[in-house]
Formats: C-alpha cells, sequence, structure tokens
C-alpha cells in the first residue's frame, strides 16, 4: 500500500517568499534569507539585447553621418574602419569600433558581426584629385567635375568587388536575424539569468508536484515530478516580475526552441505584476527527444485564470508584459483534461525564448551608385551622362566592379536593399526623394539624405530585395513617405 505523500508548508512558504506574495515578510530582515535559505534570487532588472548596427566605412561622407544618425537615436552601433586612431578623430571617442579592412579577408573575424542584426555598408574606392589638379578639394564633394580624378589607393576591383564579397559572407555567416528578439538564450545562461525564474507548483493549492529549472549545458530543463494527490496536477516555472516590464508592441509573438518527453504543455504571459492574477496561456505540444520550433502568436493567447478562461478578460497588452511561465498541468481549459498528462517524471528542455516578428526587414544595405549599369549600354549617349559614367574607363571600371559587388549581395541570400544614389552633395537642409528603378535617373542628393534613408530602411520590410535609384526632388517626398514609394518599387 502507498503510503499518501503531505503537504509541505516550507515550499509553500518559499514560493510566496520567492514571488514577494506577503510583503511584510520580506521587510522583516532576515526572514526572507531564512525562509529562502540557499536558494538564489535574482530580479530580473533586464532588457533584452537589441541588435547592433554595423557601419562598415563609418569614417567616410556618408558613413559618419549614418553614425551619428544611429547614436542620435541610441541604437546600438559599431563603426567599422581601417583605423581606430584615426575613426576617433572624426567620430569621437565613445564608440564601439573594429579595426579591419574588407579587402583582407584575415582581418574580417565573427567578432566583427557579435550581435549584429544589420549591415550599412559604405565602403568605396577612394577616389582624389590628381596630384597639381587644384588645391580646392571642396568641389569633388560636390557631386561635380571641375577636376581630374584619379583612384587613389587599391583599385575597384578589390574595394568594390572583391572586399564587398568578403564583407557579405561573413555577414551571410553570422548576422542575427533582427526578425527575432533574444529574451532567453539558455545556449549562453548564467545562474543569475536561471536565478529569475522560480518553481510554482500545486504546493499553493496543497498539492505536492514538485519542479524546478536548472541549467545543462547549453539549455534549460524543465523538470521534476508531478502528481495528482490531494487533488493536485500540476507543476511549474516562472520569472519574477520584469523591471521594468517588457515592451513587445513591435513583435507578433514568442519563439520557443523546445524539446519535450510527449507531454502537452502551456506558455504563459501576464500583463500584470499581481500574483494570482489572468494569464494569457497558449498550449503546445511536444515529441519525446524531438527539438521543435515552437511559436505562440499574441493572437492566439487565451486569458485564463485558474486554469478558468475569463470571457470578459482585457484584451493582451504586448507592450507591459510583467512576467513568463512554462507549466505542466493535468487541466487544459475548464475543466477539461489535458489529454497527453501522465503523472510522474516530465522534463522540457529549452534553448531560446524569443519574441518574434512577421515583419522582415533589410539585413544588409549598400550605398552602391546611380550609373552602374550604364558603361556600355546602346541605347544612351555616353556624353550626356553624369561624369562617374563618362570616366568608368579612366577610374578603372569602377561603376562595372560597383555593380559586381552589388550582384554578390544578390547571391548572397541575406535581405538586402541596394540604393544607387546620383551625385552626392554636402547639402545640409533636408531634402524630398525621389526613387526610380532601371537605371537611368540623373540628379543630385545629399549625405545627410542617404544617410536618413539608410536608418528609415532598418525598419521597412517593403525595401527588402530591391534595388533603386535616388535624387533630390522638390516635389515635396519628405521622409514621411519614404515607405508608399518604397512599396510601389519592384523586386529584384
Amino acid at each position: 500500500m502507498t503510503q499518501k505523500q503531505s503537504w509541505e508548508i516550507s515550499r509553500f512558504l518559499k514560493t510566496l517568499s520567492y514571488f514577494d506574495v506577503i510583503p511584510f515578510l520580506n521587510n522583516i530582515p532576515g526572514v526572507k534569507q531564512m525562509i529562502l535559505g540557499n536558494q538564489r534570487l535574482s530580479n530580473p532588472s533586464f532588457l533584452p539585447s537589441t541588435g547592433t548596427i554595423l557601419v562598415a566605412g563609418a569614417t567616410g561622407g556618408v558613413g559618419k553621418r549614418v553614425v551619428k544618425q544611429l547614436q542620435q537615436q541610441n541604437d546600438p552601433v559599431r563603426a567599422f574602419v581601417r583605423s581606430i586612431e584615426r575613426a576617433r578623430s572624426i567620430l569621437g571617442e565613445n564608440l564601439d569600433f573594429y579595426e579591419g579592412d574588407i579587402t583582407i579577408p584575415d582581418s574580417l573575424k565573427p567578432e566583427l558581426m557579435e550581435n549584429v542584426t544589420a549591415v550599412i555598408c559604405c565602403t568605396g574606392t577612394r577616389i582624389e584629385p590628381v596630384e597639381g589638379d587644384t588645391p580646392n578639394r571642396d568641389k569633388y564633394y560636390q557631386g561635380v567635375k571641375f577636376y581630374e580624378p584619379e583612384v587613389a589607393e587599391s583599385t575597384p576591383e578589390v574595394v568594390e568587388y572583391k572586399g564587398i564579397k568578403n564583407l557579405v559572407q561573413l555577414a551571410s555567416e553570422y548576422i542575427q536575424d533582427a526578425s527575432y528578439l533574444p529574451i532567453f538564450d539558455f545556449t549562453q545562461a548564467t545562474e543569475e539569468v536561471k536565478a529569475i525564474w522560480g518553481a510554482l507548483d500545486d504546493v499553493v493549492m496543497g498539492g505536492v508536484s514538485a519542479s524546478g529549472l536548472y541549467l545543462e549545458g547549453q539549455k534549460a530543463v524543465f523538470s521534476g515530478n508531478v502528481s495528482t494527490e490531494n487533488n493536485g496536477g500540476f507543476v511549474s516555472v516562472r520569472t519574477r516580475n520584469f523591471d521594468p516590464h517588457l515592451d513587445l508592441s513591435e513583435y507578433e509573438g514568442i519563439y520557443l526552441r523546445v524539446k519535450g518527453d510527449g507531454n502537452r504543455y502551456k506558455f504563459f504571459l501576464r500583463c500584470d505584476s499581481r500574483w494570482d492574477g489572468i494569464g494569457y496561456a497558449y498550449s503546445f505540444d511536444t515529441q519525446k527527444d524531438t527539438w521543435l520550433d515552437v511559436y505562440v502568436p499574441f493572437s492566439e493567447l487565451v486569458p485564463v485564470f485558474r486554469a478558468k478562461t475569463v470571457e470578459d478578460a482585457e484584451p493582451f497588452n504586448q507592450s507591459h508584459i510583467n512576467s513568463m511561465q512554462l507549466m505542466l498541468s493535468k487541466f487544459e481549459y475548464d475543466k477539461q483534461l489535458n489529454p497527453y498528462f501522465q503523472p510522474g517524471q516530465f522534463r522540457l528542455e529549452v534553448e531560446q525564448i524569443q519574441a518574434y516578428s512577421g515583419q522582415k526587414t533589410p539585413q544588409f544595405i549598400m550605398i552602391s551608385s546611380a550609373g552602374v549599369t550604364r558603361p556600355g549600354r546602346s541605347d544612351i549617349n555616353v556624353s550626356d551622362q553624369p561624369p562617374a559614367v563618362q570616366m568608368n574607363d579612366q577610374l578603372g571600371n569602377i561603376l562595372d566592379w560597383k555593380l559586381a559587388g552589388e550582384n554578390s549581395i544578390r547571391e548572397s541570400g541575406l535581405r538586402y536593399t541596394i540604393i544607387r544614389p546620383c551625385a552626392l552633395t554636402e547639402e545640409k537642409e533636408t531634402e524630398g526623394l525621389y526613387f526610380e528603378q532601371g537605371d537611368n535617373l540623373k540628379g543630385q542628393v545629399s549625405r545627410d539624405t542617404i544617410a536618413s534613408l539608410c536608418l528609415k530602411l532598418l525598419k521597412s520590410p517593403e525595401a527588402v530585395n530591391k534595388t533603386f535609384e535616388a535624387a533630390q526632388t522638390s516635389q515635396g517626398n519628405t521622409s514621411d513617405n519614404w515607405h508608399e514609394q518604397l512599396s510601389k518599387l519592384e523586386a529584384d
């Protein structure tokens, strides 16, 4: 005859203390520590890590403006430069620098791409007036031909094609997908992260089930024993309340990378800090010893209170998430039984908990040049074309190699946007922009405006896998309607 298990008041008190259910206990010196013993306690005052934007050619005319504007938006930015000492004199000290050269493969290490979710490539062959042409270099920066230019160093083949190809290859291997926001990465978890999670089992209802979350290799393991004795039948682990709360308003749901045991589990999100409030739940099935990708759409969350559906609950507020929870329960919802529930030992392994978005944005933004397809075209008069087209041969076939660099991006599998600006100027006033495809556009555009466009593209799903020319316009096409223009362009 099996001896009935007894309810453990000590575990009950530990649970209440860990989740700060009885505030006055925590205000008595030493009481909380006495109850919790050696159990670690971590306050989740963290924010999910946001991706870093890598700016290649960060000291160039467009690159330094991109860096400045990213900093003004408080976006994490890494400046990829050939000389950190020189770059600091241009960009300042307070910046994440990486020294290297896209034309030297050995200088492109995986560390360059650490936590990078997008690359803005502003590199280019250095062109200068020939020696003795003029002491006034300002005319070069106005995009107007008053000088005799020459390639200052390296060659367009090496910079515009081979260098771009080197950077693209590294990015395609190591870039992170910005449509996913890491919240808990248990492949690199610390004890501090693990201590954010505490057991919340049926002991709070008089049951005897017991569970916990621990780290094992590159994963977290939610495991223990679930029992139906004393009218129990659920185990769970839950985070302490986030401080500050998570704002996932730009995302569509939660992604879980899990390996289970054939049980049906639940995932909860909570929008308030109450101990016993409404939770928004999603059930998912597992296959024994098989890694699965589980997507939890916010739109399919079920509001529940103690396993009962709350019909008049407030809509789920994805901009104010206070906690997360994993659960194994004998009940589904409204007294319906979990069809796969078996009392006894259980095990759910978790690698990742991330927010996901259905909006795929560009991962690689390249500043190319209008005119890259024009050399040798039979349908145009070269003498009517901008200086870059007329002097393509003189400058080492620079436009041909730029086109080859573009093609290496298109073939990479990365989500990209290729901007082909017309003649770049130093104008400071805000400009309207006109976009066109087919590589026939002429005109001018300021470097400041192109830098602003790059930042817009980072959040523009409608720009993915598109190539277009850009020029200044007086038609009032301000940045507010760039998205509309982009949506009308054809994908490559």
